[in-house]
């Protein structure tokens, strides 16, 4: 995360990496300021000094767990040399970015979607953004490879992105459930077949 450059910018983001995990674990409703003030060593006056509420922390900690996940995704697209490969990257790395994730609680969109739905709306809100922009971004791929000739002409690129986002939240939430990662392979080998499927 960016060190900032003013000493106020170095305390916020020192709270936000220090709190990342336990937020991601516990959820907004389980986090106290206790966890926030024992992981922090900070006193509660200098937690609000930087954040207006609990809430704000939340809303920043999120952001920073999501940037993690889709950090470890982008640097494999820009690796990958085709349309199709970087696709492919979805039905691949995501058995390790569930890995890495899952030691620090599991992925932060699922968890802040399903605690935050019809409780927490800025959260909620936040969440959906996150999809939305990982949608956006599988859509494009998708267009750009059929422009390149490397898929199928007529192919449903909002139906194939929201289908991939869909089989890898539901392969995390049923991995995380059982504390079986067997399951993320099943799923991730469906997202292949369906990206083999569109290929030209």
């Amino acid at each position: 995360m960016n060190t900032g450059t003013t000493k106020a910018e170095r305390t916020r983001n020192f709270i936000i990496e220090k709190t990342a995990e336990i937020f991601n674990r516990k959820g907004y409703a389980g986090t106290s300021m206790s966890d926030i003030t024992e992981a922090t060593g900070l006193t509660k006056g200098a937690i609000y000094g930087n954040f207006e509420n609990k809430e704000e922390v939340a809303l920043a900690v999120f952001e920073y767990n999501r940037s993690l996940v889709f950090s470890t995704v982008q640097a494999q697209l820009e690796k990958a040399p085709t349309y199709y490969d970087k696709l492919m990257v979805y039905g691949r790395v995501y058995k390790e970015v569930i890995a890495n994730v899952g030691n620090r609680g599991g992925c932060p969109i699922l968890n802040t979607a399903v605690e935050a739905d019809d409780t927490n709306v800025p959260l909620q809100l936040s969440a959906a953004k996150a999809l939305f922009s990982w949608k956006k971004s599988l859509i494009g791929i998708i267009k750009k490879g059929t422009e390149a000739g490397e898929f199928r002409e007529g192919v449903n690129a909002e139906e194939i992105a929201t289908s991939i986002i869909a089989l890898i939240e539901g392969g995390v939430m049923f991995s995380k459930v059982t504390n079986d990662y067997t399951n993320m392979e099943h799923v991730l080998a469906t997202v292949q077949l369906l990206v083999k499927g569109i290929k030209a």
